[in-house]
């Protein structure tokens, strides 16, 4: 976990220095491309993983970034009602032009081509999260508010309904 960053996780670094943040980007030997892998790697509760979900505006073409719980699934419909238009599913290629990222080391910040961010609110129940740094094997911890601060997150329910 103390060899250099890797060039992605430090783009992440240096966009949360930037942004005044004191969050620190860290690299695993293992990977956490899933909020599970990310869970049992840090030794944390999978709620508390803020995983990256990147969907395609239909009418537009930008990227709409929902940040929500590793314990949570994104409601689409509230996704297009907060978007003001219907998100697709990302393609690999996709995601990869509009956040500089690798599926599964999809950064809240710090994207190529920044879009739209929507951030889950029940994340803000934490006293910190878990969000990816660059890589499947990055992660840093950081407060919800100031995550919400340098992703330029708007906070909304986005999570489907449990049954």
């Amino acid at each position: 976990m103390n060899r250099p960053l890797s060039s992605n996780a430090q783009r992440v670094q240096e966009a949360l220095r930037t942004a005044g943040s004191m969050a620190l980007v860290h690299e695993f030997d293992q990977a956490c491309r899933t909020s599970a892998e990310a869970a049992t790697v840090l030794g944390c509760n999978i709620a508390q993983i803020a995983k990256s979900v990147i969907f395609r505006g239909c009418m537009s073409g930008r990227s709409i970034l929902v940040i929500t719980s590793g314990a949570q699934r994104v409601d689409t419909a509230k996704v297009a009602q907060l978007a003001g238009e219907s998100p697709a599913k990302a393609d690999p290629d996709f995601v990869r032009e509009h956040t500089g990222f690798v599926i599964g080391g999809v950064a809240p910040l710090a994207h190529t081509k920044p879009g739209l961010v929507l951030m889950d609110e029940t994340l803000l129940t934490f006293p910190t999260v878990f969000p990816a740094g660059g890589t499947p094997q990055a992660l840093f911890e950081i407060a919800p508010a100031e995550l919400v601060r340098v992703s330029g997150a708007r906070v909304a329910d986005v999570i489907e309904a449990r049954t």
